[in-house]
């Protein structure tokens, strides 16, 4: 529909979706956090300012932008961002989080491929003024991020098929 990339384009996301590691992607395995068939989630390579080890989800086939996305993949993408989100303020203790997604050039889109960015925030952390004060972040300092974004979604997760077997018994008691 509204399509930005270069014919030929290598989409970098896609590779790190696949686990390709090669110089055309800067996302490791050991970035991954989440995946399932539908979405990928991941610590993002640049670090942003104060907000470390924010997150990124995508799906898993290549759709450029919003404006492409099947509703399927945008309610799984929504329904993660909000586990993602719990166990990044669990993982991080931070104040907030703010969800960003950007579709084309003109709205900052620099990866042609949809993706929404879980940012944690905190308190006079200077986000907007720092959002172009990004650094490419080492995989092993990325890795230490993934790890604790794992163990909090992990606990998450159980806890949630938990609450889904509780409620059948009560259900049907």
């Amino acid at each position: 529909m509204h399509n930005h990339a270069e014919p030929g384009y290598q989409c970098p996301i896609c590779l790190g979706v696949r686990k390709i590691e090669n110089k055309d992607t800067l996302i490791k395995k050991s970035d991954i956090v989440f995946q399932n068939k539908l979405v990928t989630a991941f610590v993002a390579s640049f670090f942003v300012g104060r907000n470390a080890g924010h997150l990124i989800i995508v799906p898993n086939r290549h759709f450029e932008n919003i404006y492409d996305l099947p509703e399927e993949y945008g309610k799984e993408i929504f329904r993660m961002s909000k586990k993602l989100a719990l166990a990044a303020k669990k993982a991080y203790l931070c104040d907030g989080i703010t969800i960003m997604q950007n579709n084309e050039p003109g709205g900052d889109q620099h990866a042609f491929h949809y993706h929404l960015h879980i940012f944690p925030r905190y308190e006079k952390d200077d986000f907007s003024s720092n959002m172009n004060n990004k650094k490419l972040t080492d995989f092993r300092v990325r890795r230490s991020y993934a790890e604790k974004i794992k163990r909090k979604l992990k606990i998450n997760l159980q806890a949630e098929v938990a609450e889904s077997a509780d409620s059948l018994r009560t259900n049907f008691s």
